[in-house]
């Protein structure tokens, strides 16, 4: 029944297929502490970027856990406004002097700012180059992002990272990415909290003994989507954990996948002005 905890990327690299999320995590002891129970509950990934202006405190609650630093994976991202060839690879160092860190596992373009992804990339790719980041990919980009970026790629992204909650399926997207061998990675995976009454979620979790936001995470790693849940409650970031004990139907996925209205919360990557 056990899921396997963990995913091969297309480069051979292992990541963890259940996360920490620290979007809107305060910097300080807030997003220390949500580290430090995160590993200290057994997760393995951590997801950051510049933008969420944490960094240094992930880096501080990755030191106070105790958990070797090879056996947990860093992701973090290239904010829109340091775009750019030069300005991406001086980002770069600034997350990483940031996180305290001597590299990173993953590093993701934030979005998908127009006329300047490729910039980006190309730099990207030098910094993969230099084994100082272990993977590299993209967050927010539509299947026309990825085939405008790969007609001058080097190295295809081993990770897209998007909304993906059971109101916003993504189907095609994910088919496509799957295709091109690209792991999927969602974002906001809980809905920002807004689907945890729905009525199908908490039936389906009764049948278990388990929370509605538990059905989704569990609904995410069995559509082969890695997950990076949000929370800064050291019981409800246990409890998010504490998904590999029971397995969902194939009727329990076509229930769940049935509700899906395309509903975006975050911005759409064709129209985003940040």
């Amino acid at each position: 029944m056990s899921l396997k905890k963990t995913k091969e990327l297309a480069n051979g690299l292992i990541i963890p297929r259940l996360g920490l999320g620290v979007w809107q995590v305060k910097d300080g002891a807030e997003a220390v502490d949500s580290v430090k129970w995160a590993l200290e509950a057994g997760y393995r990934l951590i997801d950051t970027a510049a933008a969420y202006k944490n960094e240094v405190s992930v880096g501080e609650g990755i030191r106070a856990s105790g958990v070797p630093r090879e056996e947990i994976f860093v992701t973090t991202k290239l904010w829109n406004a340091d775009q750019g060839y030069d300005s991406t690879l001086k980002a770069f160092d600034e997350s990483l002097n940031k996180l305290g860190l001597d590299y990173i596992d993953l590093y993701l373009i934030h979005w998908p700012v127009e006329g300047k992804y490729k910039d980006s990339w190309r730099a990207m790719e030098e910094i993969y180059q230099s084994g100082r980041v272990k993977a590299i990919g993209v967050s927010n980009f539509h299947e026309h992002h990825i085939e405008d970026l790969l007609k001058e790629a080097k190295v295809v992204p081993m990770v897209d990272q998007i909304e993906i909650h059971p109101t916003l399926t993504q189907e095609p997207l994910r088919k496509f990415l799957a295709d091109n061998k690209i792991a999927v990675e969602a974002w906001s995976p809980l809905g920002q909290g807004k689907i945890l009454e729905n009525p199908i979620l908490v039936e389906i979790g009764k049948k278990y003994d388990k929370t509605a936001a538990q059905v989704i995470i569990r609904w995410h790693l069995q559509s082969d989507i890695i997950v990076i849940p949000k929370s800064v409650h050291q019981d409800r970031i246990e409890q998010n954990f504490d998904v590999f004990d029971f397995e969902l139907t194939d009727e329990d996925i076509k229930r769940i996948d049935e509700l899906n209205t395309n509903e975006r919360l975050g911005p759409d990557p064709d129209n985003f002005d940040f």
